[in-house]
């Protein structure tokens, strides 16, 4: 495994993000689009490859955990503004939700 300093870990922005919406992205098998409240004034665009782990219904309204100074990447036509944070092995993905409820756009260290 590769290490990394300290200094280039810090660059990483994770941000905790309300799910206000979920869209299965037509077309795609494994897409979701989300729209994801960080205390901005607008929603953000994130995609992520969860579709068949996650329904739309399992996500609105839970918090969790995105990186959010990540570059924006377009998917799909369309613009994906952060990256959902989740654990993964061969068979499953599994999203870490919040046990206790913190305000959108709180910073995570």
């Amino acid at each position: 495994m590769d290490q990394i300093k300290y200094d280039d870990f810090a660059k990483v922005e994770f941000m905790i993000g309300e799910i206000k919406e979920v869209i299965e992205v037509e077309g795609s098998e494994k897409l979701l689009r989300l729209q994801v409240d960080f205390g901005e004034e607008k929603l953000r665009n994130v995609f992520s490859g969860i579709k068949k782990w996650y329904k739309p219904e399992d996500l609105i309204d839970k918090k969790t955990v995105f990186v959010t100074n990540i570059k924006p990447r377009k998917i799909m036509g369309e613009e994906s503004q952060a990256m959902i944070f989740a654990g993964e092995n061969d068979e499953k993905i599994s999203i870490l939700f919040l046990d206790k409820d913190l305000p959108n756009g709180s910073k995570v260290f």
